[in-house]
């Protein structure tokens, strides 16, 4: 810049003329003159060194203003880009150049378009360029990168006006649609985890809850079946005796009136079908007992999940139970349950893991013409391997993979909660087994479990 600093020109000074006379009169005109001349120059320069102070002060605000722009988007961690009306970029940031690997001579300039390869964002870009002076947009336009793939960007669009107020162009500042993506991945990830374990709280509640009403319906069931037992075994004595003692009046004669009641009464097949009436009675109130200890053995809370456990014999029980409660017969097969086989873990958890196969099957084959059952029990390798086959329809090949997933059910609103599976699969794996479901060649669904042996 030009500098002003410095001293003025000076002149050489004038020869001294004679008072008065006209020459002299004109001396002092030239230099009252000259004087004038002097001052002014004076004056004007003070002015342009007090303009060129002011001036580099401006620069320096200018400068400084420039610096404080350029850090602040180089700072930014969103993309941005500045176009014309034109579409040509005008201005970027050091974000968007790490994610397109150019430099920003390279990019300034260029027409917008030819930052992206797909035809859907060149139809986005001509659509920006074409909506003109419109409001705020957001688009999704995916930028090119040096490997050749493209990186999905979320953008903010805005209009940009010069200072009179014209459009001008338009501000872009997007973000990479990755990072939101993992982040709500992971979100959406935690709160499935979050709704799997309330739901295992909720049904671990419920089936607390439903023990200590079990244990309390048991304990009241006990005495009354007691009873029934009880009585049921002195009417069997008093039905022998008076079978005794009215064969012997049959025997000894009766007058006709005694032998037409006899008739009447149908005293001969009452006492004829008065054992089978005594022992059904006695076997009902047998089983009863067996129902109440196996509630008592299912509300029992087992300080050791570990002991041995004899598969064969809770997979016994628990079809008994689920046989007994359908309202239909299904053919089983079985083979392997004659013998012993001794896992390690909680009868009361491993039984409502079966309980629920085999609920599951009963369920499946329910509208089969002929249903059946097939259960395999057998050891590998040092695993109890326990399979509970079906002729039902099986399980949908989209279904599979989502079978164990907490609330997924096929059954029909009301039938099922989906977690009967879910959580069967949770007591498997905390007893160190494993569960699959499969669908069988010949139809029907297989469910497998396994399970290590009991060792000593």
């Amino acid at each position: 810049m030009l500098s002003l600093q410095g001293s003025h020109p000076t002149l050489n000074a004038p020869v001294p003329l004679p008072e008065g006379s006209p020459a002299a009169a004109g001396q002092e005109l030239a230099e009252a003159a000259w004087i004038n001349v002097i001052q002014r120059m004076d004056e004007v320069y003070s002015e342009l060194v007090a303009s060129q102070e002011t001036l580099e002060a401006k620069h320096r605000e200018l400068a400084e203003a420039h610096h404080f722009t350029e850090g602040v988007l180089a700072a930014m961690t969103d993309v941005l880009v500045v176009c014309d009306t034109f579409g040509t970029v005008r201005q970027v940031n050091r974000a968007l150049l790490a994610i397109t690997g150019k430099t920003e001579d390279s990019l300034v300039g260029r027409e917008l378009i030819e930052l992206v390869d797909s035809p859907q964002a060149r139809e986005q870009i001509q659509g920006l360029l074409a909506a003109g002076r419109g409001d705020v947009q957001d688009v999704e336009i995916a930028l090119a990168r040096p490997a050749g793939d493209a990186t999905p960007v979320t953008w903010n669009v805005s209009p940009l006006y010069d200072g009179e107020g014209r459009y001008s162009g338009f501000v872009a500042v997007g973000r990479p649609v990755g990072e939101l993506k993992r982040a709500y991945a992971q979100l959406k990830s935690a709160h499935e985890a979050l709704k799997s374990a309330q739901a295992q709280l909720v049904q671990a509640e419920k089936m607390a809850s439903l023990g200590r009403l079990v244990a309390g319906v048991a304990h009241e069931l006990n005495n009354p079946i007691s009873f029934v037992m009880g009585n049921a075994h002195a009417m069997q004595r008093y039905a022998d005796k008076l079978a005794r003692y009215l064969a012997a009046l049959h025997t000894a004669g009766q007058n006709a009136e005694c032998e037409a009641l006899r008739q009447e009464l149908k005293i001969d097949r009452l006492l004829a079908d008065l054992p089978s009436l005594i022992a059904g009675l006695l076997e009902g109130a047998d089983r009863s007992g067996d129902i109440v200890d196996a509630l008592k053995r299912f509300s029992a809370v087992e300080e050791n999940t570990r002991q041995a456990v004899d598969l064969a014999d809770i997979t016994q029980r628990s079809l008994h139970w689920v046989s007994r409660a359908a309202p239909f017969r299904v053919q089983v097969d079985s083979q392997g349950l004659e013998q012993a086989v001794l896992v390690s873990g909680s009868a009361n958890q491993l039984q409502q893991v079966l309980v629920n196969l085999f609920q599951n099957a009963f369920d499946a084959v329910e509208k089969c013409p002929a249903p059946q059952l097939h259960i395999q029990l057998a050891e590998q390798d040092g695993q109890a391997v326990l399979s509970v086959g079906d002729n039902g329809a099986g399980i949908a090949e989209q279904a599979l993979p989502l079978i164990f997933d907490p609330f997924f059910t096929t059954k029909p609103v009301g039938k099922g909660t989906g977690l009967g599976l879910s959580i069967s699969y949770g007591i498997v794996e905390r007893h160190g087994g494993q569960l699959d479901a499969a669908n069988n060649p010949e139809g029907g669904a297989c469910f497998t479990l396994r399970l290590p042996l009991h060792s000593k």
